[in-house]
């Protein structure tokens, strides 16, 4: 049983380095992919969450119980950035 055993390593072992050091580098490339992704993703919905208006806006209140007091169900929410009802601060030194 040990002599099959040694014969069968001896005859994986040239083939072993190879596949080992093939799979190590695709474990790397997985790894910075993912991590790429993970990038690219968060950019992605930083830049999208920049675009909403709610602190400029003359309704925004800043006080967690009511943000708005004209749209509080979309406040500081994707869906606000296409309100209807923004306006701008006249003077934003007086906020």
């Amino acid at each position: 049983m040990l002599q099959f055993i040694y014969f069968v390593i001896q005859a994986i072992q040239p083939i072993l380095v190879p596949v080992c050091f093939v799979s190590a580098w695709a474990i790397v490339a997985l790894i910075v992919w993912s991590l790429y992704s993970a990038v690219r993703d968060s950019v992605a919905t930083s830049q999208k969450l920049h675009q909403i208006p709610c602190t400029n806006c003359q309704f925004f209140t800043g006080d967690y119980r009511l943000k708005c007091t004209v749209q509080p169900t979309i406040a500081n929410t994707e869906a606000a950035i296409t309100c209807m009802d923004y306006q701008a601060k006249t003077n934003p030194l007086l906020y």
